[in-house]
């Protein structure tokens, strides 16, 4: 099973393995959300939407719907 943004826990960091870039708009891939760059989920909004990510030192606030396209692997 892949893991995705949206299967983060509060407070875990991982890096961007891949990002359905069709899926994830344009300016989230402006704003740093790239394959290579470590991302960690800061916090989460009420019912789990949206997340606040911290993308190497920019952050973000996504719905849960379009972290589920960016695909993660764990820091060891």
């Amino acid at each position: 099973m892949k893991r995705t943004v949206a299967n983060l826990e509060r407070g875990e960091r991982a890096i961007i393995k891949n990002v359905e870039s069709d899926l994830v708009p344009l300016k989230l891939l402006e704003m740093g959300c790239l394959p290579g760059n470590e991302v960690q989920l800061l916090q989460v909004a009420p019912f789990n939407d949206p997340m606040y990510l911290d993308i190497n030192g920019c952050h973000l606030a996504i719905r849960k719907e379009t972290a589920a396209f960016i695909e993660i692997e764990e820091i060891a």
